[in-house]
């Protein structure tokens, strides 16, 4: 039978190969008595060089073009991550490589500032943190998201920030200006408030109470937030959704989102796991809901459809967030961020205008 490594703090409760990959990662007995259990796992960092750090997308379902990750993989370990896929291109598993083998990317900071300069650069708001979280824990030590976002003011380039990490408020000496120029719009995900299910589910994430201090300072400091209800698991933490408005309202969101549970390709099995590890007397109920909205797969990856599925249940988790974003005051439409301020900072060499 297969060993397994010490998990505590972890999300994934497996290490399937990707799907790139021909052997397992697991480790099996050999048969002699008493094997020693392995190690607890540990989070390791590597660095890579980055030769692009922009990447566009034309999906539909998103309201922006293009986005920069200066990581891969989150040491977060949220269970339901819908980025998890991802790691698989790296030769990597989805499960618990994706949490604890992480890749920075430490020249991000020059390759932005790069790509910003070309002559052919059209400027539009940029996504940070779409794939995985900028301010996650090694963000602490390594500052790669702190160095990008000095070079998106640098520019006075609009950024739209995504995030759980309370790492943030470190930067709001950089984001309060760029937000009083109509430069910067933070949305915090806030899944549950019951912060035992939260530990179990996205263990090291900051706790629900922490995500909403961090929406109030955020705010103070005049930084417009949207609090993201996302993801909406069904049978799971679907009651909570008027709970987490109100919630993300009184710490000073002015707006609110909402997606479904996704689960693309390995991320269903390790949902799967997860369910019959931690809740395995709702993990029939969960998965028939989402199935329910999905034509009876786990998962449909059709534009349009694959952020909220279809169906009478999700229509009914629609309708409840409408009533309620409007009995707490929430909007879903803001105003865009400014694109007309951008400009190339002068560097050392150019000839100044004559006309300055």
């Amino acid at each position: 039978m297969p060993l397994r490594h010490t998990i505590s703090g972890r999300g994934a409760v497996s290490n399937d190969a990707g799907r790139y990959e021909a052997y397992a990662h697991e480790a099996v007995d050999d048969g002699w008595e008493d094997p020693e259990p392995l190690p607890p796992l540990r989070t390791s960092v590597r660095d890579e060089v980055a030769k692009s750090l922009i990447t566009y997308n034309k999906s539909p379902d998103l309201p922006f073009d293009r986005s920069i990750n200066p990581y891969r993989g989150c040491e977060h370990g949220c269970v339901y991550c819908f980025a998890r896929p991802t790691h698989a291109y790296l030769g990597l598993s989805a499960g618990l490589d994706f949490e604890t083998r992480l890749i920075a990317r430490p020249n991000a900071p020059d390759v932005l500032a790069r790509e910003l300069s070309s002559a052919r650069y059209k400027v539009a708001p940029i996504a940070l943190g779409t794939n995985t979280d900028p301010y996650q824990p090694i963000e602490k030590t390594r500052s790669i998201t702190r160095a990008c976002l000095e070079v998106l003011r640098d520019f006075n380039h609009p950024v739209a920030i995504v995030t759980k990490g309370a790492l943030i408020e470190r930067d709001i000496d950089i984001l309060a200006p760029m937000a009083a120029l109509g430069l910067v719009r933070v949305g915090i995900s806030l899944t549950t408030l019951d912060s035992g299910l939260s530990r179990r589910m996205e263990p090291r994430a900051p706790a629900p109470k922490r995500r909403l201090r961090t929406i109030r300072k955020l705010t103070q400091a005049g930084i417009p937030v949207r609090v993201m209800t996302s993801p909406i698991i069904p049978g799971l933490t679907d009651h909570e959704l008027e709970a987490l408005l109100e919630a993300g309202r009184d710490a000073g969101a002015d707006a609110a989102s909402w997606i479904m549970l996704r689960l693309p390709r390995e991320v269903s099995q390790l949902w799967q796991e997860w369910l019959s590890e931690h809740e395995p007397g709702r993990a029939e109920k969960v998965m028939a809901r989402l199935r329910e909205m999905h034509g009876g797969r786990d998962y449909d990856p059709r534009w349009g459809h694959r952020m909220r599925g279809e169906g009478v249940y999700a229509e009914m988790v629609a309708k409840r967030f409408k009533s309620a974003i409007a009995r707490f005051g929430l909007a879903t439409t803001t105003p865009k961020l400014r694109c007309d301020l951008f400009a190339r900072p002068a560097r050392a060499g150019d000839q100044l205008s004559l006309f300055q």
